[in-house]
């Protein structure tokens, strides 16, 4: 049974260019409130978002979604730290990776599955330098090009 609005797929497009993407999960996330509602209407920003962990539990932190228009006092707060759920052995993988090298958790996309549940797709990830990102731009300009060429 596939859910009326489960073709959200809300994409992070500055992690992919900010960073190199090594490895990647999909991750439950615990939601409260009129959070699902305000994803199913793609309220929701995750430019500088980044996943942290806090008493051995990964939380997302920085990840915008906006208040459900149509809510009570009971709406939830746009910004907060929402706890991600991950196996304890993907736990203790992501953890163990974070401390044996200069490595982050970096959010990349938010899409409902077809049983109507939010689920992020994390990233582990390294920074790019400055000469990646121009190589990545030069890549994405010719494949453009070819693109055009191919058309005509």
């Amino acid at each position: 049974m596939a859910h009326p609005k489960a073709n959200i797929n809300i994409r992070n497009k500055k992690a992919s260019f900010e960073y190199e993407l090594i490895e990647k999960f999909v991750a439950g996330m615990q939601l409260v409130g009129t959070e699902m509602k305000s994803i199913r209407n793609g309220k929701v920003s995750m430019n500088d978002a980044y996943c942290q962990f806090h008493g051995g539990e990964l939380y997302a932190k920085n990840i915008h979604i906006s208040e459900y228009e149509l809510g009570t006092c009971n709406n939830h707060l746009a910004k907060r730290d929402r706890k991600l759920l991950l196996t304890k052995r993907e736990l203790d993988k992501l953890d163990r990776k974070l401390k044996e090298s200069g490595l982050t958790i970096v959010p990349t996309r938010l899409f409902i599955n077809d049983r109507g549940l939010a689920k992020l797709e994390i990233a582990l990830a390294r920074g790019k330098k400055v000469y990646d990102k121009r190589e990545t731009l030069k890549q994405k300009d010719s494949k453009r090009e070819m693109d055009r060429m191919m058309k005509f």
